[in-house]
């Protein structure tokens, strides 16, 4: 395997991890607002 062939791998290998740690985060982000507009909601006016 040459120098360049192990580079491309290990290069998507981290943007694999970078975009399921982006994806995560964003999925995160997402529930907490969910639950607090639910919370939000059921404290009423």
């Amino acid at each position: 395997m040459s120098d360049d062939e192990l580079a491309r791998k290990q290069r998507r290998r981290r943007n694999i991890a970078i975009g399921l740690g982006v994806a995560g985060f964003v999925l995160i982000v997402y529930l907490v607002t969910i639950l607090r507009m639910q919370a939000n909601l059921a404290a009423g006016p």
